[in-house]
């Protein structure tokens, strides 16, 4: 129990550092090759802080352990709204709105977590269902490139923001990008794995689901990324960025997460994630979507997002 405790405890971590390796190098490597900086931050945002639930998603098909997917991306999901927002809320004082966030992205939301709770009344997700998933991946993606697009003058500020950011002169590309890219993939691969295995290893010490443990501890590990990013962009008084990373990472778990592992192999859907897992991540994503309709997130409804998360953590455990 403790030797692979310590390994799941372990495995997260570097999974979790392994990823921001990775799409750090990937961001400056894509500044380097002439990609304009605001495409690439639209993309490693959305990808990079969803990255160790992917990757070690696609590990849990590849090992034989499918049940553990959605545990994940659903717990993840739940993790995003209520804790991180919750939490970036409760540290920022009050999180603004956009109209972009109200009219675009939060529909895309309700209409990624809508697909995905079709989809698993059934008990699995086929690969037709991840292909339509990992669909909406793409068309998201699009969007919020052709957004980023439209806003003219402010890539110049953008693109200088994270020229400086990286360091990067025309015509140099830091060496150290190589060994983020190289280093960082490795270290992917290895702690994925372990953070697979060690799942499967202590729900069988436990007595309970794989799955139980994908939706608590997994997500929770896995969501650090976007806690991380968004508490200190609320601290930091950069509100739209601290929703939209919240919103960005919950849409493509739904749709790329999900969707790429179906393509895998179908996935079959766990008791609680069919009972529990989903039904709170609906609502979840509904509250998020009429609390934002004032086009602001208070200190008081982040304390009732973080209330809605001890209750949904008790839930799994039966303690409540």
């Amino acid at each position: 129990m403790l030797l692979w405790g310590t390994v799941f405890v372990v495995a997260v971590v570097l999974l979790v550092k392994a990823a921001d390796w990775f799409t750090n190098g990937a961001e400056e490597l894509g500044v380097y090759l002439g990609i304009a900086p605001y495409i690439v931050g639209v993309t490693v945002v959305a990808i990079g802080t969803s990255l160790p639930e992917l990757v070690s998603s696609v590990f849990a098909v590849v090992e034989d352990s499918p049940e553990i997917v959605l545990g994940n991306v659903v717990g993840s999901n739940v993790t995003n709204i209520f804790l991180v927002l919750g939490f970036a809320a409760v540290v920022g004082g009050r999180l603004a709105v956009t109209y972009e966030i109200i009219n675009v992205d939060l529909p895309m939301l309700v209409a990624s977590a809508g697909f995905l709770g079709v989809s698993v009344v059934d008990g699995r997700i086929t690969r037709v269902e991840g292909l339509i998933l990992f669909a909406g991946a793409i068309i998201y993606l699009s969007y919020a490139v052709s957004i980023a697009r439209r806003r003219g003058r402010e890539h110049e500020g953008i693109e200088e923001a994270v020229e400086e950011e990286l360091r990067i002169k025309e015509g140099t590309l830091n060496p150290w990008v190589w060994v983020r890219i190289v280093g960082g993939s490795v270290l992917l691969f290895f702690s994925a794995q372990y953070t697979v295995r060690s799942v499967i290893e202590l729900s069988e010490i436990l007595g309970v689901g794989a799955d139980l443990i994908a939706i608590s501890a997994v997500a929770l590990g896995t969501s650090l990324p976007e806690l991380v990013v968004s508490v200190v962009a609320a601290r930091r008084g950069n509100l739209e960025i601290a929703i939209g990373n919240v919103l960005g990472s919950s849409v493509f778990n739904s749709f790329a997460v999900a969707g790429t592992s179906a393509l895998i192999a179908p996935l079959p859907v766990p008791g609680t994630v069919l009972t529990v897992g989903m039904p709170v991540m609906i609502v979840a994503t509904l509250l998020y979507f009429f609390i934002a309709q004032d086009r602001e997130i208070t200190r008081w409804e982040g304390w009732l997002l973080l209330l809605f998360y001890v209750m949904f953590a008790g839930k799994l455990f039966s303690l409540f």
